[in-house]
């Protein structure tokens, strides 16, 4: 495994359609951005959550996120070895899915989900512990993973207590 800064691979589309643990990892493109690839990974879930909740039931929903979670524990650490990075900036599946969990359980409405975005983007970046311990001593896909759920729960926590003061 090269250093974090050392690249094998430069991410491109070329990258992404060479397999579909690429193109799954880099949200389908997202990842891709050049600024801020983790706040536009974020913004897959919303398209992907108000397509997939209407169709599945509550338990499906949840299966769905729990396999989501495994596949992308494969797919982050397949990617991140393709590309000599573990945890590279571009790997944006860990937020999607950890968005479509936050989304879950988001109270409906356009307000709740831009707290809700809101409040996810800033735990994801600042990494509070013990986000920012795991993030620095989990490594792999687990690694890339993990410290997103925690990130969604902390989002979670916020929202029910501003929830619990305003209804």
């Amino acid at each position: 495994m090269t250093t974090s800064d050392e690249l094998i691979v430069k991410p491109s589309w070329r990258f992404l359609f060479s397999h579909p643990a690429h193109l799954l990892a880099f949200g389908f493109g997202s990842g891709l951005a050049r600024r801020a690839p983790g706040t536009f990974g974020t913004l897959v879930a919303f398209p992907l959550y108000w397509l997939l909740a209407p169709l599945l039931s509550e338990e499906l929903f949840i299966l769905m996120l729990v396999l989501a979670f495994a596949l992308g524990v494969w797919i982050c650490g397949f990617t991140g070895r393709a590309l000599g990075v573990a945890d590279y900036g571009g790997i944006v599946w860990d937020e999607i899915v950890a968005m479509l969990l936050v989304l879950f359980f988001t109270p409906p409405g356009l307000a709740w989900s831009l707290l809700a975005f809101i409040l996810f983007r800033f735990f994801d970046i600042l990494k509070p512990p013990p986000i920012r311990y795991f993030d620095s001593n989990w490594h792999g896909g687990l690694g890339v993973m993990f410290d997103d759920l925690l990130a969604a729960g902390y989002a979670l926590m916020c929202l029910a207590l501003v929830k619990s003061l305003l209804l």
